[in-house]
């Protein structure tokens, strides 16, 4: 427990995002789909939504936070292919469909079954769904698992922040929520909601999804 109490306190102060250590697999994600328009659910400062303009047409992005809105939208402000939107999921345009829809460490803020089901209906068809998600340890299995990730950390964390900090950077400073969904709940729903979604464990107490929506079903493009 002291061991883990000085991890703690020394990952502090060697910070570093686990979310933006996924945007590289996330974009090529979404470039392998070939997805011309993106949407990215929660989109913090923007790191994601720099990287998606690399190989996207347009990306819209929402963010309920509006300290934060301000300050991605002062970022983009001279990119007409980004547009920012103060808005939580529950109120994007229910009539918009995206060739792609990204979330990263979002997915837990939102009520799993139902969020599911309508980030598949926001999808044109054949479109791509990708999430980096959290998830509850629950067992043996996840507490084993979750040794390699106890044990880079602060590696990593020395490399990219080897300054001490006194406080996190702007974008690590969302609100942060305890995932209430085991890694078992979580393929369950995607099961009922997302048949033939890809689910994998990953390293620093993430997992990723992608699904592929039908390329036959209707509905109206973003573009």
């Amino acid at each position: 427990m002291v061991l883990l109490s000085r991890l703690d306190r020394f990952n502090q102060q060697h910070p570093w995002s686990h979310n933006d250590h996924y945007g590289p697999w996330v974009v090529a994600q979404v470039a392998a789909a070939g997805a011309r328009h993106v949407l990215d659910v929660g989109c913090g400062t923007g790191n994601l939504v720099a990287r998606l303009r690399d190989c996207a047409t347009t990306v819209t992005a929402l963010e309920p936070d509006p300290k934060i809105v301000r300050m991605v939208a002062q970022r983009f402000a001279d990119d007409p292919a980004v547009t920012i939107v103060h808005a939580d999921f529950a109120r994007r345009d229910p009539q918009r469909r995206w060739d792609a829809v990204v979330l990263v460490a979002v997915l837990h803020h939102l009520p799993l079954v139902p969020t599911l089901r309508e980030l598949r209906d926001c999808l044109v068809p054949g479109g791509r769904l990708v999430v980096v998600g959290c998830y509850r340890a629950a067992g043996p299995v996840d507490l084993l698992a979750d040794l390699p990730a106890i044990a880079a950390n602060p590696v990593i964390g020395m490399i990219k922040h080897p300054a001490r900090a006194d406080q996190p950077p702007p974008h690590m400073t969302a609100p942060a929520a305890d995932p209430k969904e085991t890694l078992a709940d979580i393929r369950a729903a995607a099961a009922l909601e997302l048949p033939g979604a890809r689910i994998r464990r990953r390293l620093f107490w993430r997992y990723t999804l992608v699904y592929d929506a039908p390329a036959g079903r209707g509905a109206n493009s973003a573009n």
